[in-house]
Parts: structure tokens; C-alpha cells; sequence
């Protein structure tokens, strides 16, 4: 059985943003008042993050046997956050400073 590539959470999020693309040139001012509609799901967005987050963190360390390999994996993840933190800083400052918005 085949489903059909409307259904595909991807195809749909990728027709959402020419939808909004397409509003967003052709009726400005009608985007301009759906402006809160947008910010209200960025807030709905932002409340629901952290629970989310924090269930999947508990719910990982209850999975482990020991303590010990909660503290490695706690390493880890200490260790990844850093160098991909580091990456995307050196990245953003290489676009801003190649880019320089703002300059005129």
C-alpha cells in the first residue's frame, strides 16, 4: 500500500515555507497581521522545549544500570555540547565578519 507524499511530515513543513514565502511577497500586509499568530507558536514552542528535554534526560538516566556509565555519557555530552558550541561561534563570527550586516 502506498501513502501518498502529502502525508510525509517533510513534504508538508517544505510546502508550509513556500506557502508562507509566497504570502510573504505577494500579501506583505496580510503576513504583517498574521504576525501574531507566528509569535504565539514560537511562545508554545519555547514553553514546551524544556519539558520535553528534561523527560528525555531523566527518562535516559533511569534506563542506565550504572552510575557509571551515566557519568561517562554525562561526559560526553559536556564534551560534544562544547566543541559544536565552539564550531558554531567560529562559524557566526566568520559571517558576520565576511558579511558585516548592518554596514550600510
Amino acid at each position: 500500500m502506498k501513502t501518498s507524499i502529502f502525508k510525509s511530515l517533510y513534504v508538508q513543513v517544505l510546502t508550509a515555507i513556500a506557502i508562507g514565502i509566497l504570502l510573504g511577497h505577494f500579501y506583505p500586509e496580510l503576513g504583517a497581521q498574521m504576525k501574531p499568530f507566528g509569535d504565539a507558536f514560537v511562545k508554545l514552542i519555547k514553553m514546551v522545549i524544556a519539558p520535553v528535554i528534561f523527560c528525555t534526560v531523566v527518562t535516559g538516566i533511569a534506563g542506565m544500570e550504572s552510575m557509571k556509565a551515566v557519568g561517562r555519557t554525562g561526559a560526553v555530552a559536556l564534551l560534544y555540547f562544547e566543541v559544536v558550541s565552539t564550531i558554531a561561534l567560529i562559524i557566526g563570527l566568520i559571517i558576520v565578519n565576511v558579511v558585516q550586516p548592518g554596514a550600510g
